[in-house]
C-alpha cells in the first residue's frame, strides 16, 4: 500500500497531495516543481482517498478556496 502525503507549496503556498514514493509534483496552483521529499509536510495517510478527505478538512477549517 501507498502512503500519500499532503505537502505545501514552496512557491505559493498551495496544499497538494502527493505518493511517498513521487520525487516530485508539479503544483496544480502556480505550476511550479515541488520535491516531495523536501517539502513541507502537513499530513499523510494510508491512501489517496482519506488524504483526500484530510486535505478537503484543512481547508474547510482555514477558509481556503482552492
Amino acid at each position: 500500500m501507498v502512503t500519500t502525503l499532503i505537502i505545501v507549496c514552496r512557491n505559493c503556498g498551495g496544499l497538494l497531495m502527493a505518493a511517498t514514493q513521487q520525487k516530485t509534483r508539479t503544483c496544480p496552483y502556480c505550476g511550479s516543481r515541488v520535491n516531495v521529499q523536501t517539502a513541507k509536510r502537513i499530513a499523510s495517510a494510508e491512501n489517496a482517498f482519506k488524504a483526500s478527505e484530510i486535505l478537503r478538512e484543512i481547508k474547510r477549517k482555514k477558509g481556503f478556496n482552492q
